[in-house]
């Protein structure tokens, strides 16, 4: 089993429960429509990787930046940094066709993750999310701007779903997403008050 580091101790993941299209703008930039209700998907243990590739099965991947969160006893226990790593085109041409996104989202590789650390005194309330590449702002975001923010979320995936200790939360990703490029940086944290809780970066391979 793959594992994260959650408060300086190596945990295994059983799931990672992701939410799509949680952020207005992020949703305009793919012309999408804003759904209904919260749209989720899974990506398995397995997809847990360390290494950013700018590709996958020849196909180019393409990267979001999320808020993400470890959980313990049902709640939020730990926050990180997460990087989504997407097929797009093999993802369009599922959407088009009405099917999964599995096979776009849930390969080996397509989850980054920094360190957990402990959520602020504040609790989730004004975390946000910055990624640079090459030093170069790319996305920026935090809980005010989420359709569903993160205790939504938690009470939603609780009605239909067992969340075991350790589990993965990732919140969605703000505008900005876009290819990865082999030999580019990307750099990633999660900031509180304007001061970063915990950051990672990767290079491009």
């Amino acid at each position: 089993m793959n594992t994260v580091t959650v408060n300086n101790r190596p945990l295994a993941p059983s799931k990672i429960v992701c939410v799509g299209r949680n952020y207005v703008a992020h949703i305009e930039e793919l012309g999408n429509e804003v759904p209904d209700d919260m749209v989720v998907f899974l990506k398995p243990n397995s997809a847990i990787g360390e290494e950013l590739r700018a590709e996958f099965g020849g196909e180019p991947l393409h990267y979001e930046g999320e808020l993400a969160f470890a959980v313990a006893a049902g709640e939020l226990a730990a926050v990180g940094f997460g990087l989504d790593l997407t097929r797009r085109d093999l993802q369009g041409k599922l959407k088009a066709a009405g099917l999964p996104w599995e096979r776009a989202k849930a390969f080996d590789g397509a989850a980054l993750f920094s360190d957990f650390v402990p959520l602020p005194a504040a609790g989730v309330d004004g975390l946000g999310l910055e990624l640079e590449v090459d030093g170069q702002p790319r996305q920026r975001g935090d809980t005010s701007l989420m359709l569903y923010p993160p205790r939504v979320v938690l009470e939603q995936l609780a009605g239909f779903m067992r969340l075991e200790d350790g589990d993965i939360l990732m919140t969605g990703t703000p505008a900005g997403v876009g290819p990865v490029r082999r030999g580019e940086t990307f750099t990633g944290r999660v900031v509180a008050g304007g001061r970063p809780l915990v950051e990672a970066s990767w290079q491009a391979r």
